[in-house]
This record gives C-alpha cells, sequence and structure tokens, in this order.
C-alpha cells in the first residue's frame, strides 16, 4: 500500500513537472531611451545593431508600439502593473505615491503559475513602497537575477535591463566619462564615425554637434553587443529553443526633444518578439521578418503575459491581449501621455492611430527645452542654447525654446522628425476634429486623475490612492474641471475674462486651472486684471497661491507676490517647493531669489526633485555649486 501510495506521488511529481516544462520560457531585453529610427532593422542604414536585427529579420517587427509615459519611471509604473499612469497618478517621474495594494506588479502572477521571475535590475517602478512591492512581484531583483537561479526544469520569466543607451551615455555624462565607459568598451571597427549619420533636421548640422550626437548612435550599438553576450548565455544554456523572446525600448530617445516631450520622438519605441520553433504557432502575425502595425501600448504587456502563460486577468487591467486564444482585437487609437520629468512639470495628453499623432499641451508656456537637470548639464544642450544666444539657429531649431502651441498634430507616418505642425493647416481640419474629439473623451471616460496639482496627490496618498480618489465624483468632478482645463493655452480675450471669473468657483481645482491657464495668456491679455491675479495670491487652496505670485511678480513685478514666492521655495511640502522654484526659471528677473535658492539648496530634508530645480536656477544664475549634490 505505502509502495502504491508512493508511485502515485511520483507518477503526479512527473506529471506535473513535465507540463511545467512545456510552459515557454519568456526573456525580456529592455533597452533605455532609444527611438527606432536610430536601429538599423527599422531602415536607419547607418546603425549597427546586427543583434537586434537579427531578432527582428527571425521575429516580428512592430511598427506603433508606444510607450505609456515619455519618461522611465511613469513607463515601468504602466508596464509592471498594467494600468495607466493617468489613473494611478503615477505619471509624475520618480514620485512616491500610494496606488491600491490590489495592484501588484504582473510577476506575482506568474509566480503562482509555477514560473521563476528575476529581474536583473532596474526596478524605478514610481510607486510607494517600492521595496516591499518589488519583493512582492519577484522571487529575485538584483544585478545577479537570472533564470539560472531557478529549480531545474522551472519555467522562468526573465528580465533584463540594458543601460548601455540610456540618457546618461547619450548626453548627461561628461563627454570623458562617455570616452571611457561607452566608446572604449567598443571595438575599433565597430565605432560610428561622427560624420557617418545624418542629424536630425531640429539639431544644426555643426561639427561640436555631431561630436555630442555621435554618442547616440555608439551607445546603442553598446547596448547591442550586451544583448548579443546575453543571448549567447541564452543558447549556451540550451535554453533558446523554449524561450520567447521580447525586446523593446522603455520610451523615445534620450535627447533634447525626445524623451520626456509628449511628441511621438517621446512615445514610441522600438519592439520585436521573437519566437522559437516550437512556439511560432503563438504568433498571429506570422514569424521570420514580419512586421505588424498594430498599435501597442506598454499596458499591454503584462495581460499579454498572464494570457501567455495562462494566469487570470485582474480586471484592472485593461490592456489589450497581443498572444494567445484570447487575444484582443487591434485597436483603432491609443492615449499617451507625458507629465512632470525630473524636476520640470508639464502635462501633455496625445492621442496616435498610428499615422497621425495629436498632442494638446495644457501648460504650453513651457517649452519643449524645458529646464531639467540632467538636460540641461549635457553638453549638446549647452552647445544648442550658445547657438540660440548667437542667433545661429533657423526657425525649427530655435522653436525648441519658446512656448509651444496649444496642440501639435504631425504626419508620423511621413515627417519622422514633426518638423511640420498640421494643426494649422486647413487640409487635415478633419483629422484634428476628430483627434481632439478622441482626446476629450479618454480623458473624461478615464477620469485622468493627474489633471489635480501634484500636490493633491501627495495629499491623497497619504490616507487613500489617488486611483480610487477619481472614481468619486464628489471628490473629482472630472467633467467640470476639465472644461477648466481645457481652457488652458487658448490664447483669447475671452477666454482669459472667463479664467478670471473661474477664479471664484467653489471647486478648488477648478481655480487651480483658471490660474494655470492664465500663466499661459500673453502679458496683453493678463495687464487688464492685475487686481484680480493679486487678489488670487490669497487663495487657501496653495498651488493657486503658488501660481498667482508668478504671475503677479512676472507680469507687474510685484513686491508682495516676490516675497511669498521666497517663502514657497522654501515651504516644508516639496511639491509646493519645486512648483515655486520652477516658476523661477522662467522669469527674466531672477536675481531677488538667488539667495533664497541658494539656501533652499543647502537645506536639508529636501527632496531631490526640489534640489535639481535649484541646481537648475543656480546654473542659470552663475552662483553656488556647479556639481549636483543630493543629500537626503
Amino acid at each position: 500500500m505505502i509502495i502504491k501510495k508512493l508511485l502515485l506521488v511520483f507518477s503526479i511529481f512527473s506529471i506535473t513537472n513535465l507540463v511545467a516544462q512545456e510552459k515557454p520560457n519568456i526573456l525580456w531585453v529592455t533597452i533605455e531611451d532609444t527611438s527606432p529610427q536610430f536601429i538599423g532593422c527599422y531602415g536607419n542604414q547607418e546603425a549597427r545593431t546586427p543583434v537586434i536585427d537579427k531578432l527582428a529579420k527571425e521575429g516580428v517587427r512592430f511598427t506603433n508600439a508606444f510607450s505609456t509615459g515619455s519618461v522611465c519611471s511613469a513607463s515601468r509604473s504602466a508596464i509592471i502593473t498594467g494600468v495607466h499612469t493617468f489613473k494611478m497618478g503615477t505619471g509624475n517621474h520618480r514620485s512616491n505615491y500610494t496606488i491600491p495594494n490590489y495592484i501588484k506588479g504582473f510577476p506575482y502572477y506568474l509566480q503562482q503559475q509555477g514560473y521563476y521571475v528575476s529581474n536583473n535590475v532596474k526596478t524605478d517602478y514610481n510607486v510607494a513602497n517600492m521595496r516591499a512591492f518589488t519583493k512582492e512581484a519577484w522571487n529575485e531583483s538584483s544585478n545577479t537575477a537570472g533564470w539560472w537561479n531557478r529549480k531545474p526544469g522551472q519555467p522562468f520569466f526573465s528580465v533584463f535591463n540594458f543601460t548601455e543607451s540610456h540618457q546618461s551615455r547619450t548626453m548627461s555624462q561628461p563627454y570623458n566619462w562617455y570616452l571611457e565607459n561607452v566608446l572604449e568598451q567598443i571595438p575599433e571597427k565597430e565605432r560610428i564615425a561622427e560624420d557617418a549619420f545624418k542629424m536630425p533636421p531640429f539639431y544644426k548640422d555643426t561639427p561640436e554637434m555631431r561630436k555630442h550626437f555621435a554618442r547616440v548612435y555608439n551607445s546603442i550599438k553598446l547596448a547591442d553587443i550586451r544583448i548579443g553576450e546575453l543571448l549567447d548565455r541564452l543558447e549556451k544554456d540550451n535554453l533558446k529553443e523554449n524561450t520567447i523572446i521580447f525586446f523593446y525600448a522603455d520610451h523615445g530617445e534620450g535627447i533634447p526633444r525626445g524623451k520626456t516631450n509628449g511628441i511621438n520622438l517621446g512615445y514610441r519605441a522600438p519592439f520585436v518578439i521573437w519566437f522559437p520553433e516550437k512556439y511560432k504557432h503563438l504568433s498571429p502575425w506570422g514569424t521570420a521578418g514580419a512586421v505588424s502595425s498594430e498599435l501597442i501600448d506598454f499596458k499591454d504587456l503584462a495581460p499579454t503575459i498572464l494570457e501567455l502563460v495562462g494566469a487570470k486577468i485582474p480586471e484592472y487591467m485593461v490592456g489589450r491581449k497581443l498572444l494567445g486564444k484570447n487575444r484582443s482585437k487591434p485597436v483603432d487609437y491609443l492615449e499617451l501621455s507625458a507629465d512632470r520629468a525630473d524636476n520640470g512639470p508639464d502635462l501633455v495628453r496625445s492621442i496616435t492611430d498610428g499615422r497621425f499623432m495629436y498632442s494638446r499641451n495644457f501648460m504650453p508656456y513651457i517649452p519643449q527645452m524645458r529646464s531639467i537637470r540632467y538636460v540641461e548639464v549635457g553638453d549638446i544642450t549647452k552647445e544648442m542654447r550658445s547657438d540660440l544666444e548667437k542667433g545661429n539657429l533657423n526657425k525649427l531649431q530655435k522653436s525648441l525654446f519658446e512656448e509651444r502651441p496649444i496642440e501639435y498634430l504631425y504626419d508620423i507616418k511621413n515627417d519622422i522628425w514633426e518638423t511640420n505642425n498640421l494643426a494649422s493647416n486647413l487640409e487635415y481640419k478633419d483629422i484634428l476634429k476628430k483627434m481632439r474629439k478622441l482626446l476629450d473623451k479618454q480623458i473624461i471616460e478615464t477620469r485622468d486623475v493627474l489633471f489635480l496639482p501634484e500636490y493633491e496627490i501627495g495629499l491623497i496618498s497619504q490616507t487613500s490612492t489617488a486611483y480610487e480618489f477619481r472614481l468619486d465624483n464628489n471628490k473629482y468632478p472630472i467633467k467640470q474641471i476639465y472644461r477648466a482645463a481645457s481652457l488652458s493655452g487658448k490664447r483669447t480675450e475671452k477666454v482669459t475674462k472667463k479664467q478670471i471669473c473661474l477664479l471664484e468657483d467653489s471647486n478648488k481645482f477648478v481655480r487651480y486651472w483658471a490660474i494655470l491657464g492664465l500663466r499661459s495668456q500673453s502679458s496683453e491679455l493678463i495687464k487688464p486684471y492685475k487686481k484680480d491675479i493679486i487678489l488670487a495670491m490669497k487663495d487657501t487652496y496653495l498651488p493657486v497661491a503658488v501660481m498667482a505670485s508668478a504671475i503677479a511678480y512676472r507680469e507687474f513685478g510685484d513686491y508682495e507676490a516676490q516675497e511669498k514666492l521666497k517663502v514657497f521655495c522654501s515651504s516644508k511640502n516639496m511639491e509646493i517647493a519645486l512648483m515655486a522654484i520652477n516658476q523661477l526659471l522662467y522669469f527674466n528677473n531672477k536675481h531677488p531669489f538667488n539667495d533664497t535658492v541658494l539656501g533652499v539648496y543647502d537645506m536639508d530634508g529636501r527632496d531631490y526633485k526640489v534640489r535639481a530645480a535649484c541646481h537648475v536656477f543656480m546654473r542659470m544664475q552663475n552662483i553656488g555649486a556647479k556639481n549636483f549634490s543630493y543629500k537626503r
């Protein structure tokens, strides 16, 4: 009897282990800050990316894959949860706000299916309690994590993130650092020379600019080399024929005007899936160099992987299932978003159908080259600003430093560098109207919570979550708020008057959008309403008071506004301090705030983004420390 029971147990164990082995292994290879137009398989003959190109030649290449946000932590928030950032409140870069405890990192569900899940090594998920969140999601998350630590025969889901193409390599680190850590790591015959590529037209084509832009090509080349080394190990471990490989970048290219901006260059990412012979039947697109133009949003990744391994998909994941018997139908358009990056605030919402990219700028007074610390320290940025000062830039190149229009409409199929804004072209008025309508509909239906000031999301996170807060229409009347927000950027006398009236609205979020919209109005339109702006400085809702003070100082040189801004800069609330300091960056007369900003920079307890904003100010004013340091 005992022998029969042992045989039964052994039989069950063997069958279970066999089933487990039959499940596909999944390998995610991710690189950072890379747009498809810099990779060979996407048509760039000057690129040298043979490893990525081979994956595409043997697998499926996607031409319409988009990151949910245009900066790393926001994008990764959507990737790991399968939830849009504008629902969770996680769109602002490197924030620390709570999400519901039932929203988990999706590898947690793979563990329930018997998978060994490992992450090497980047997390950057942009949520509160990230250590606990990460520990629950992964069996191992470290710089030694990999499939090699699983049990014998156990299927794996392994992520490897290569930083070689990160913006720190392409522009932010000093040139000598790049030479040592990137260029010298590439065999000399494989390096891309400074005269071996075409410059994007929004950059001035000079030897100095080419010197800096060559960093993009060589950094991606080094990433390609590292990917090859990883795939060699997979093959040596005799695992390649049981492993489905996903390759993608977390968002667009890490260069001025790319990453962080709400345009195609910020959103669009290279994306390839490679299937081994035994799993080729799982591809609805075919293989061996197949190309798909399906619209893919990174919120689709989590439900796709869960469907692939047979796991139940949580209700909060509304993305498409790209693979499997329950594969979702292709969609006609995507909504994308760009919010604060590093110290630089923004709010852009975009709609794309793969052919056109429509972007609505809700803070158009902020230029595409907004004052972000890790962009400003780059040699390429310094060169661009020098050319701007000397008057050496053409109209397109100069526009990067100017206030943005209220909206963009680009034909991203025929204008890959987005040089021709079609928003005012009457031939495209029907497309423009259609996309405007789609965007309005999406913002209301998703109850986009990032129309709250970040200050408010911080307060909500102390007791609840932005994800849940947005669902209560009494607390968050999105239609009413969006009516006020939708005025922002419309620069007319009629709209200005309406925004002034909304400063007296009973809803503090409406008042916030009224004053934020007024910041984008011209001086001529603001001038008649000095008394109203001065009165708004006393608003009990701090974000309104900060913005009113900024307008009053900028437009009228008001002394009381100047003193209020100094107090706001030193606020114990980091979001208020950041809001105030960021406003200083766009003043012509910054001098009265020099001592205040120097004092804030040296204060204990200032968070990273506040100190980063201070550092930008200090560099602009040529005062204080030149090298950025961050002390908690």
